[in-house]
């Protein structure tokens, strides 16, 4: 019998990728967004599937769905400041109030449990690179803290399930992720750099443009997330491209990619911005066998070609809102 998995912030970016990877590998997926964020358009083309259901429904809210569930993926969560500074209760309810939800949910069905937790609870890190033994430099009371601690909490909860109750559970942190179907105004760089060089405006830095990333193209993250389900471990493991880039040379990388000549114009750094970020990922090498396949080269130019076949309506759109202190990578 065909396995089913219920996915949470299915309409989302990473979410949708999910929902066709676990298609793919022959799973009935249940797919579940409240569309505060996501959009329909990102799993439209499943709906016609058999092995698809949608669910319409917020997750801080009790959830049920009929029938056996052998995994749920909660991915269901505000992930850009822009989001998050304009919606902050409810990203503080859906990483406890949801997490609690579908925590029981997992125990009641006996399903495996994952989190999408993130690499934003090492905060402004004073251990480079990350490892998933390091405890963060957390602002609680800052811009940041609705999201960091909302994925902090996850975290704890989950464990507290797994410990208490038993439950299968696991927890991946995921660092910056891109690909086809992000939002071109979700503030975060990369949409907001291309977006920029897509209407010829001067790409946006801000500091000195010295802080680094590290960026994982969408399918690798997928595959590092589906090893991490199938495997035993139950603690946190960091899935994350560890090619380190600074934004000053990444918006260079843009400029070169779209063949433009805009300028690049400094701005001050947002409050508690990371200077560092890059992730560990021994522990998913030597665990799951996983590491990045895709270069930055590679996805970048799948990334473009996505973002130049968007409307021009969407492009305009995402023209007239003032995301410059929210942009972060």
């Amino acid at each position: 019998m065909k396995k089913t998995i219920l996915i949470t912030g299915a309409a989302g970016f990473l979410g949708s990728h999910l929902c066709d990877r676990f298609i793919k590998e022959g799973f009935k997926v249940l797919g579940m967004d409240n569309l505060i964020t996501g959009d329909k358009k990102n799993i439209e083309h499943l709906f016609q599937l058999e092995d698809f259901e949608f669910y319409h429904h917020d997750v801080t809210k009790f959830v049920h769905v009929p029938g056996n569930v052998d995994y749920i993926m909660h991915f269901a969560s505000p992930a850009s400041p822009i989001d998050y500074l304009k919606i902050p209760i409810q990203t503080l309810k859906v990483g406890s109030l949801g997490t609690h939800n579908l925590l029981g949910l997992a125990k009641e069905k006996g399903a495996r449990f994952m989190i999408a937790s993130t690499s934003e609870i090492y905060g402004d890190p004073l251990v480079h690179p990350q490892k998933e033994t390091y405890y963060g430099n957390v602002n609680t009371i800052g811009p940041r803290g609705v999201y960091d601690e909302a994925k902090r909490f996850q975290e704890s909860i989950t464990m507290a399930y797994h410990s208490f109750h038993g439950l299968d559970t696991r927890i991946a942190r995921i660092f910056n992720t891109y690909g086809p179907r992000m939002r071109l105004n979700d503030g975060r760089v990369i949409p907001a750099f291309i977006g920029q060089a897509l209407r010829g405006e001067d790409l946006t830095v801000f500091g000195d443009g010295m802080q680094t990333r590290s960026f994982c193209y969408v399918d690798d993250q997928v595959e590092g997330l589906y090893r991490l389900l199938m495997s035993d471990y139950t603690h946190p493991v960091n899935i994350g491209n560890p090619d380190e880039i600074t934004i000053l040379d990444f918006a260079q990388e843009i400029i070169k990619l779209t063949g433009t000549d805009q300028k690049i114009v400094f701005k001050e750094l947002p409050k508690d911005d990371p200077l560092q970020r890059e992730p560990d990922i021994t522990l998913a090498r030597e665990l799951l066998g996983w590491e990045p396949k895709v270069s930055r080269a590679e996805g970048m130019k799948i990334t473009y070609e996505y973002f130049k076949s968007l409307s021009k309506e969407e492009l305009e759109k995402s023209e007239h809102k003032d995301f410059s202190k929210h942009i972060r990578s």
